[in-house]
């Protein structure tokens, strides 16, 4: 599902060189749920951007779901990311104006496809999130929690063949945490979806089948943490 081949990511800042990843190489079968952890600094972030194909790497390949991210042009990365990734965010990124059903369905809205196709199945996935009758509602009308379940289902509507999560539990106390999260991985299950976590959480990291640790931009730490379903 994911090849990632001798990445190495250099930002330069002034005279400075900073290698964010140095040479990381990482597989994920489809249908694994893998936890990246690592402290501020160690390549975590810088990882998940270029697996979201928002940046590409200085050197290496990313291949993911049998495509070469690594070497697209821009506009064809743009069409990759709307229709193979699904991207949840810490901070949910939904817009204020919009009710919980437009901001499920607003990225498929700019895909250019019709709101009559994509409300019922948005109302479907709201639903199998635990947000039956809260569709029409704002996010300032929402907890915390509710907001996050709308970004999950925003990022299951696409049916993407990756789902990527950076710090879904950070902005949560953590019965609401581990409700999320139990969301999330209900989906690897029922739709063979391959999930890749950010986390400082080791709680959460738990979830996963495995656990990736980086440090300083390489891998120093790679195991298995449970037995998947």
């Amino acid at each position: 599902m994911i090849d990632v081949q001798n990445v190495v990511k250099v930002y330069r800042r002034g005279s400075n060189e900073v290698r964010a990843l140095d040479g990381v190489s990482l597989t994920v079968p489809r249908g694994q749920f893998l936890s990246i952890m690592g402290s501020s600094g160690s390549g975590k972030s810088t990882m998940l951007n270029l697996l979201g194909a928002l940046d590409v790497p200085t050197s290496g390949t990313i291949s993911i779901d049998g495509q070469q991210v690594s070497q697209m042009p821009d506009d064809a990365l743009s069409k990759f990311r709307r229709s193979r990734l699904g991207f949840i965010f810490q901070f949910f990124n939904l817009l204020p104006t919009l009710t919980a059903i437009e901001n499920a369905i607003l990225p498929e809205l700019l895909g250019g496809k019709s709101r009559e196709e994509m409300e019922p199945k948005a109302k479907a996935l709201l639903e199998s999130v635990g947000l039956k009758g809260r569709w029409n509602h704002r996010p300032d009308e929402l907890s915390g929690g509710e907001m996050q379940r709308v970004a999950v289902a925003r990022a299951l509507l696409s049916e993407p063949a990756l789902l990527l999560a950076d710090e879904p539990t950070g902005n949560l106390d953590s019965k609401t945490g581990a409700e999320v999260l139990r969301l999330i991985r209900e989906a690897t299950r029922e739709r063979n979806l391959t999930v890749v976590m950010v986390t400082h959480d080791p709680r959460a990291a738990e979830v996963g089948d495995r656990l990736v640790r980086l440090a300083d931009g390489h891998i120093v730490g790679d195991d298995p943490v449970r037995v998947a379903a």
